[in-house]
């Protein structure tokens, strides 16, 4: 099967134009995207950020049931006490709040599209059969992302403010966050989560240059595996059950990884003898 031939004629400085496009467009879209969270600062402030310093929130809840039910205590959950107060201890300490939380909505909402944008990037270098899988791409890069923020929201912020917060090194030191250390927290958590479920995807690309191997991956497994158990050691308190809960996800990706790698090595084994 031919490639698209515009990826031949096109030179450096084409590509360069192209690029410059595609990073405008994908500026244009997130600013449209913040401008409107900029709007709902009351909802997004009050339900989402301030969401996980609740003791009611419903992950803690959740955690609880799920402690209780595997005969766990689920300490650090069902007493689960707020003892840090949040301040904003500079002048402009909440303005710039808002706008930045608005922008890092505004990335998520916008994702799929800078994501279509990246893919009509590529594509004049793809096969016309790879081209027809766009909306399927997208489809599944905008879920592993969205499914990673969420996951990040609803599961390794919780944990991490319930750790944090309840971190002691001396009765005498009381808790007061600053305004912008906490929302950094929750902003980098999502958004990490986001990109590192996107790990499936990287490791698509990854496999059509030639860089990765099912081998390699399979390989390297059980260092994976502990570099997997130790994250989840950190961002969780000391409850087995919260440590599961967190590695298994990730356990899931990085196998799912290596079946897509060899998925793509046999299809490119494929094509090489039927060519």
């Amino acid at each position: 099967m031919a490639k698209n031939k515009n990826v031949n004629e096109m030179s450096f400085l084409d590509h360069l134009e192209e690029l410059r496009w595609l990073l405008i467009r994908s500026t244009l879209a997130i600013v449209i995207a913040s401008t409107v969270a900029f709007f709902f600062s009351d909802f997004i402030f009050d339900k989402i950020i301030f969401g996980p310093k609740d003791p009611n929130f419903i992950t803690y809840r959740w955690f609880c049931e799920v402690s209780k039910f595997f005969g766990s205590t689920g300490e650090g959950f069902c007493d689960y006490k707020i003892n840090f107060d949040v301040q904003s201890r500079v002048m402009s300490g909440q303005f710039n709040a808002h706008i930045w939380t608005s922008i890092t909505a505004g990335f998520i909402l916008a994702f799929p599209f800078i994501l279509w944008e990246c893919w009509k990037f590529i594509s004049p270098a793809l096969y016309d059969k790879e081209k027809k899988n766009a909306k399927l791409f997208l489809a599944v890069a905008s879920f592993l992302f969205f499914l990673g923020v969420l996951f990040g929201y609803f599961i390794i912020t919780p944990l991490s403010i319930n750790f944090l917060a309840g971190y002691q090194v001396s009765t005498q030191i009381h808790n007061d966050i600053d305004l912008d250390s906490y929302i950094s927290l929750i902003r980098s958590t999502t958004l990490s989560c986001g990109l590192v479920f996107e790990l499936p995807i990287v490791m698509f690309f990854l496999s059509k240059l030639g860089l990765i191997t099912p081998t390699f991956l399979r390989k390297y497994r059980k260092y994976a595996i502990v570099i997997i158990l130790i994250i989840a050691a950190i961002v969780t308190p000391p409850d087995v059950v919260s440590q599961i809960i967190v590695t298994i996800p990730l356990l899931i990706l990085y196998e799912l990884s290596i079946f897509i790698s060899g998925w793509v090595l046999k299809n490119k084994l494929k094509n090489e003898q039927s060519s």
